[in-house]
């Protein structure tokens, strides 16, 4: 999709939301596997990982659009008292796994964008929903354009951190 189909709000929710991504994606050119697996930093954050993980979120922030609170799977959960498969699942969510390529997950990536910019052409912005009940948040419900909002500020972070990790990899930097 293009933006070209879109004007005012929803073109520029697109383009802040396309910007993101391609600063992402940007960071990880010319990488291979072992390099997107890689720790360079104190944080157990690696490249894959962020792609793996932005992917992930996007797509849980997806269904909330069009489900609501029902879509999120950790609603209500007592994250103190989460069993250990789901402290590893959450976790495996950071990190490349065996069999995982850098570019089967940035083909994930966009299948999952794509799907995201669908909505975003679609979905009536001003539908609000509760969110789930979860220690980070402090609004209680959010509208479907503050959930984009949120997954481009979700993207831009990350971004950010991905950024980081590539110039202590190998010096090279998404801007500057």
């Amino acid at each position: 999709m293009t933006n070209t189909k879109l004007t005012g709000e929803r073109a520029d929710l697109f383009q802040a939301l396309a910007n993101a991504r391609h600063f992402l994606r940007f960071t990880v050119q010319d990488l291979n596997d072992e390099q997107a697996e890689q720790r360079t930093t104190v944080s157990e954050l690696t490249l894959g990982g962020l792609i793996k993980h932005v992917s992930a979120v996007e797509k849980q922030w997806q269904e909330f659009m069009v489900k609501g609170r029902a879509a999120m799977a950790w609603d209500g959960a007592d994250f103190s008292q989460m069993p250990p498969e789901a402290i590893e699942a959450f976790h495996n969510e950071f990190h490349m796994q065996a069999g995982d390529t850098l570019d089967a997950l940035l083909e994930n990536y966009a299948r999952i964008a794509a799907r995201t910019d669908e909505l975003l052409a679609e979905v009536d912005l001003d539908t609000v929903h509760e969110l789930p009940s979860a220690p980070w948040f402090v609004d209680t419900h959010w509208s479907v354009r503050r959930t984009l909002v949120h997954i481009i500020a979700e993207t831009t972070q990350h971004s950010g951190h991905a950024d980081i990790i590539r110039e202590s990899l190998d010096g090279q930097k998404s801007m500057g």
